[in-house]
């Protein structure tokens, strides 16, 4: 299964779109069904045109989006004979400077990804040139134009869409008018392309680009957005005025354009994110939840003080006529979210057990098997680091499972330190270690003359894996988990020493299910926030609920529960928790200082993302707004909370 094919639902009722979107949504369950739904609608229009003896020119964008489209492409090549003899191409754009063959070009992503695994003609395949000179961009930029307009102009056009808007490497600025040109890049562009260049200062400065203008005179267009992180510019983009702040918000002038996206990116549309703005709806649970956590805030009232008034005032008379009283839905949500308030996530020992207790704290298995899933060697204290200290100091038997090595993710400096260190030492204290002197030697030789974005040899991708490992070591010990409870994974996807991982595999969740069997969890733990920008927390999630899937009619499952935690990139909103765990201020100290032990990723991370906080200032400031939030509401106050989301295989995650 892809990395594409999970997506968090939105558990909100499907409602029509409405006049506040200015560019028509389709909205699927799951990535990979939008991006299936695309290739089906490129396929037929290839051969409709093959029908008419009319080539057809499509438009190709790069990047995480548009590549399950691009793999069920060449799926229907390869089985229901969809032929590309008649297809021509234009790639989107290119960084510059940059050569065709490099990791990070466009070109090769495009071969890589498409063109190498058709019958498409090499004559009919056109990409920005990023290796030529600087005095012959404007001249080529105008052949571009003229090959575009040659080739009949573009049939289709596939667009991603960046976190600030662009289209293309069209920048905040870009106006409708602009055609094919030569581009500076944004700093937080740069930033976000940091990842698959091995840190922003090797981001190119530039890049050639089709313009707004060249876009927009496609005949169809299909824009993509996955994920939560897209939610907040597909609103922007769709419902409100088209300005070059935002250049995808031109296309709302297009005749032709539908926006296709997961639930998780449509989240922030109006229909979904208050669709009691657009008439009248089913009031489930969900939304009601929603629509009273949204008015107590927007009131700055608790929610057992909201009255009548501020219900109407908000619009809210059908959500009152369907509960009769203000009062009765405030009491609901109220008892709702207080039930979500959890001091023991593992649940209570018979001497703990009082009457009253909820039903969670009342279970009869204690002590518990715990794993925590980690993607990453940090997730697991970044996270849920107050938790994880719960656990083990509540007496549960907690495992830590750290899915990937996290190799890439280190500086060349440290890595050359350890190297040197380890030589130094065994020189100094007269301990023979055969290698050690040439491996030394290797790793100076190697990344003094590494190039950027190149590669690390395996040499240097095992120092730097290492280093992660003791970090994850000590991290772990400061929660008080030993070390026989930590579980290397390695997961095979992940040893490509890029950014760019490979598909899941049988082998990954072959991994995963055996120690599940070894284990035999009550409780596990997998992180659930699907906004990583590389990918690997949506593959490695994947992989655990593969594996459950796989484990569920054992009789050690009957009794397990899967908790899905966020924290690294963003956070459960109110409404979505089930479980929230208090901190007090002494837990959340001991989280930071578990945190500070992966020292490689202190004071800065090689791949920060668009947030550039460090990763446990981040932590602390999303679970002080959880708690801020809590008490706001009229729950208790805490220093911080962490929240926690139920994976049951039917609903929260979608296979």
């Amino acid at each position: 299964m892809s990395e594409t094919d999970l997506a968090v639902t939105s558990h909100l009722t499907k409602l029509p779109s409405t006049i506040r979107e200015r560019i028509p949504c389709r909205v699927y369950s799951k990535a990979s069904d939008a991006s299936i739904a695309a290739a089906a609608e490129i396929a037929n229009l290839i051969r409709l045109r093959e029908l008419k003896g009319l080539p057809c020119t499509l438009g190709l964008a790069t990047g995480s989006s548009p590549t399950r489209i691009y793999e069920e492409l060449v799926r229907l090549h390869r089985e229901d004979g969809l032929s590309f003899a008649g297809v021509v191409v234009f790639s989107l754009d290119e960084f510059f400077p940059m050569q065709p063959r490099e990791l990070q070009s466009n070109a090769r992503f495009l071969r890589e990804y498409l063109t190498d695994h058709v019958d498409i003609d090499p004559a009919n395949i056109h990409f920005p040139n990023g290796a030529i000179g600087k005095a012959d961009i404007p001249a080529f930029c105008v052949d571009y134009e003229e090959r575009i307009a040659a080739a009949g102009g573009i049939d289709l056009q596939i667009l991603g869409l960046s976190r600030i808007g662009h289209i293309g490497c069209n920048e905040p600025g870009s106006d409708r008018r602009t055609r094919t040109r030569m581009i500076t890049l944004d700093r937080v562009t740069r930033i976000d392309a940091a990842s698959d260049f091995f840190g922003a200062e090797n981001v190119p400065r530039h890049a050639i680009t089709m313009g707004v203008g060249t876009i927009l005179e496609a005949e169809r267009i299909l824009l993509l957005g996955f994920g939560e992180g897209k939610a907040s510019v597909i609103a922007k983009t769709v419902e409100e005025e088209a300005t070059s702040a935002v250049p995808a918000s031109f296309l709302q002038g297009h005749k032709n354009v539908d926006v296709f996206l997961d639930e998780a990116a449509a989240s922030a549309l109006t229909r979904f994110a208050t669709p009691w703005l657009c008439g009248p709806i089913t009031w489930d649970e969900m939304i009601t939840r929603r629509a009273v956590i949204s008015l107590s805030l927007q009131t700055g009232k608790a929610i057992l003080k909201l009255t009548e008034a501020d219900y109407n005032e908000a619009g809210f008379q059908d959500l009152l006529a369907n509960h009769g009283s203000a009062y009765a839905i405030n009491l609901s949500v109220f008892r709702h979210l207080q039930s979500t308030i959890v001091g023991w996530p593992g649940g209570k020992p018979a001497h703990a057990k009082q009457v009253g207790d909820r039903p969670g704290d009342r279970d009869d298995i204690f002590p518990k098997r715990v794993i925590v899933f980690s993607p990453h060697p940090d997730d697991d204290v970044i996270s849920m680091g107050g938790t994880l200290i719960r656990l083990v100091d509540q007496g549960h038997d907690v495992h830590i499972a750290y899915q990937t090595s996290g190799n890439i993710a280190v500086f060349d400096n440290d890595a050359l330190k350890f190297a040197e260190f380890a030589a130094e030492f065994c020189r100094r204290f007269g301990i023979k270690a055969d290698g050690l002197d040439q491996l030394e030697d290797h790793v100076d030789e190697f990344l003094r003359h590494k190039r950027s974005g190149q590669v690390d040899s395996v040499e240097v991708q095992r120092i730097k894996g290492l280093i992660r490992r003791s970090e994850a070591r000590e991290g772990a010990r400061c929660c008080g988990v030993p070390d026989e409870n930590l579980h290397f994974l390695d997961l095979p996807f992940y040893q490509t020493g890029r950014v760019k991982k490979s598909p899941l595999g049988s082998d990954d969740i072959r991994i995963t299910v055996d120690l599940l069997r070894e284990v035999k969890p009550h409780q596990i733990y997998a992180a659930g926030d699907l906004s990583d920008p590389h990918g690997t927390h949506r593959t490695c999630l994947s992989a655990i609920l593969q594996a459950c899937v796989q484990c569920q009619n054992e009789d050690w499952y009957q009794a397990c529960v899967v908790w899905l935690y966020r924290g690294a990139w963003q956070e459960w909103a109110p409404e979505q928790i089930e479980v929230a765990v208090p901190l007090s201020p002494m837990e959340v100290e001991r989280k930071r200082a578990a945190i500070f032990k992966h020292q490689s990723q202190k004071d800065r991370a090689l791949f920060p993302g668009s947030d550039m906080r460090e990763f446990w200032q981040r932590a602390e400031a999303r679970n002080a707004e959880t708690a801020r939030r809590y008490d706001a509401l009229g729950l208790a106050e805490y220093a911080a909370i962490e929240g926690f989301v139920r994976w049951d295989g039917q609903t929260g995650i979608s296979l």
